[in-house]
């Protein structure tokens, strides 16, 4: 059970509120793509994070599992597809269309499996 105490200033007690500490970490692409996702549509949940003082370290999870899951994608896909250090060394135009290629498609499946749910 919480109890609330107080302290005086002049005549009026005043109740001794204090904000959960923050992480340090600044929260990345991902985290604020979804701060902006809960924020318009899950109200509930961003009110309920937001509330519980917990809304930066919920981003910052997400920023760095969504980082985790898209940079595994990234490399499976240019495994699969043969883009690897040769490519880079003799076509490089080809492989930055390859790898820009492979991370829009990376990005895409990450956003709909864990960043829009």
């Amino acid at each position: 059970m919480n109890k609330i105490t107080y302290h005086r200033e002049g005549n009026y007690l005043i109740p001794s509120l204090y904000l959960p500490k923050q992480p340090e970490k600044s929260i990345g692409k991902y985290g604020r793509l979804r701060l902006n996702f809960i924020k318009e549509h899950k109200r509930g949940l961003y009110t309920e994070l937001l509330i519980s003082g917990t809304l930066k370290q919920h981003l910052i999870d997400m920023d760095e599992s969504i980082n985790a899951k898209v940079n595994e994608l990234i490399k499976q896909f240019a495994e699969a597809e043969h883009i690897d250090e040769n490519l880079k060394a003799h076509h490089q135009m080809e492989w930055v269309q390859s790898m820009n290629n492979i991370k829009n498609r990376a990005e895409e499946i990450v956003f709909n499996e864990i960043l829009y749910v």
